[in-house]
């Protein structure tokens, strides 16, 4: 199948203080997405920031952006500009300077310098996230500023034209260059995006406008600002995906909240209008992604143990400094197919399901997958192309190493943000997640213990149990059961129920208004 013939919806799920996001391709989720109304330091936000230290020996310095973890500014993310954007920063914090299009270049910063010749400890500095904060480490920040937009790229100070790559056609490219080379403010730079290619030079202009007045707003909240400041935020989440993956092969997009659609749909409106009747409010009771099957992928898909089919499966583990995923055939064995043939067989459907999961749990770093052994030097390089064919949608920068002849391939994946990690497994009611439960032949003396204490101490009248079938069993029959034992020690009948929900050893007492019994319990204590 071809790539415009898959079936992209974008389902968007708004919960109080949160919306996800859900990517579907043939109905099939390949991405999935969180924004937190809390968030802070996403990626592309801009802030007034300041220089706390400078590390000679890492040639970086942490900057104060207001986060736990101090910024890291590496020199080469200093940008050739970097001075003279700094004063310029300067000027407009002070002086409420505004426009660069008459603005003095100062000396460029050098490929191979040191970081103290180009800033210094305590001066405030203009940075943007590269990448959100991970693990224990703070973000990392740039002073090469960009604004993206639907078709173009705006960075400040750089008087280049570039155009994407992947834009091939030398006529389109050159028609490109020519409608922004008419319209571009003066000191700016502006990167040409692959979704430009064939579009009117009028949206083109407009998304140009939009870029250069968020610009000008930004820069307008700079006079007398103190650092940490933060002086311009990317689109949210969801305006930001949909600005980057909605193109004219997307299919749909379903919204399950009012306020949260007219803003999508206004947005829509600001970049094409075309696009505004693929946009869908969702209003059925049944929550959204149970009916477009989000949330069933999502628990089969984020466990350690990932089922592919026939058998085949993948053992994933994360660690701080990298990602390992081993490939198992489980049962998998044709008869009618030699050892390698199938080896190659699941390793090739291995394949394709970890191009999902990358994107699907955003894995970044080192990646390093242990294949099922091929003898054939020719299986493993037809592995690696087919590898690359898998990766072909992924947007995040990767770089995939040939099969090594121990059946391990390394991939490097672009990380911009901490892998989503979704919890799948649920803690068990019988240990608590402790791994133990108590021995089944003292349950029943607990049980005793606990009636006499609500009957005698607590005064409990017309009290219920409930517990598991079998133990409601081991209670209630026989001659003279448990019940009729109790009803003669204490003079007042038990009630017990059974509760097919409740684990084997469960149980929970309820009084007359029918509202569970809570009591403290002597710990067990263990030496």
């Amino acid at each position: 199948m071809s790539e415009s013939e898959v079936i992209r919806e974008l389902i968007v799920a708004s919960h109080p203080g949160e919306v996800q996001i859900a990517l579907l391709e043939d109905k099939k989720l390949v991405e999935i997405h969180r924004e937190k109304s809390s968030d802070q330091f996403s990626v592309g936000d801009i802030y007034l920031g300041k220089i706390k230290k400078i590390n000679p020996g890492l040639n970086a310095a942490f900057v104060g952006i207001g986060s736990e973890k101090d910024a890291f500014l590496h020199y080469l993310d200093l940008g050739i500009h970097a001075r003279t954007m700094n004063e310029f920063v300067k000027q407009a914090v002070e002086k409420n300077k505004q426009s660069i299009a008459n603005f003095p270049y100062e000396p460029e910063v050098e490929k191979n310098g040191k970081i103290g010749n180009a800033i210094s400890s305590g001066q405030q500095i203009l940075i943007q996230i590269a990448k959100e904060p991970i693990s224990t480490k703070g973000p990392r920040v740039t002073t090469e500023i960009s604004m993206a937009g639907r078709y173009l790229v705006l960075v400040p100070f750089m008087d280049k034209i570039t155009v994407s790559q992947k834009i091939k056609s030398s006529q389109e490219r050159k028609r490109l260059k020519k409608i922004v080379q008419g319209i571009k403010p003066k000191h700016f730079g502006i990167i040409i995006r692959t979704v430009a290619e064939n579009k009117q030079a009028e949206d083109i202009e407009n998304d140009l406008q939009q870029l250069h007045e968020r610009w000008k707003i930004a820069v307008g909240k700079l006079h007398k600002a103190t650092a940490p400041a933060k002086i311009a935020a990317d689109l949210d989440k969801t305006s930001a995906l949909i600005r980057d993956l909605v193109n004219e092969s997307f299919n749909a997009i379903y919204v399950d909240n009012p306020g949260l659609y007219n803003e999508i749909k206004s947005y829509l409106k600001s970049i094409s209008f075309d696009k505004v009747k693929i946009l869908n409010l969702y209003k059925d009771k049944q929550p959204i992604f149970e009916h477009f099957n989000v949330a069933l992928q999502i628990k089969s898909s984020f466990g350690k143990i990932v089922t592919i089919k026939n058998g085949v499966y993948l053992i994933i583990e994360h660690t701080e400094a990298m990602h390992v995923i081993d490939v198992n055939s489980g049962k998998r064995v044709k008869s009618n197919l030699s050892q390698e043939e199938n080896a190659m067989e699941v390793n090739l459907i291995a394949a394709a399901e970890i191009a999902r999961q990358l994107r699907l749990r955003d894995m970044g770093g080192i990646i390093a997958i242990d294949f099922i052994d091929l003898a054939q030097v020719a299986n493993r390089s037809t592995l690696h192309k087919k590898m690359m064919e898998f990766m072909i949608p992924d947007k995040a920068r990767h770089t995939i190493l040939p099969v090594n002849k121990f059946g391990v391939m390394q991939i490097t994946r672009q990380r911009i943000r901490q892998a989503t990690i979704i919890e799948t497994t649920e803690i068990c009611p019988s240990c608590q997640g402790t791994g133990k439960i108590k021995a089944s032949i003292l349950l029943e003396e607990e049980v005793d213990n606990t009636i006499e204490f609500l009957i005698t101490k607590q005064r409990e009248s017309k009290i219920t149990m409930v517990l598991h079938p079998y133990v409601y069993s081991y209670f209630t029959k026989g001659l003279i059961s448990k019940q009729v034992k109790w009803f003669l020690k204490y003079r007042q009948w038990i009630k017990v129920k059974s509760n097919a929900d409740y684990n084997i050893l469960e149980y929970k007492f309820l009084n007359a208004d029918n509202e569970e019994i809570v009591f403290w319990k002597t710990p067990h204590i263990t030496n």
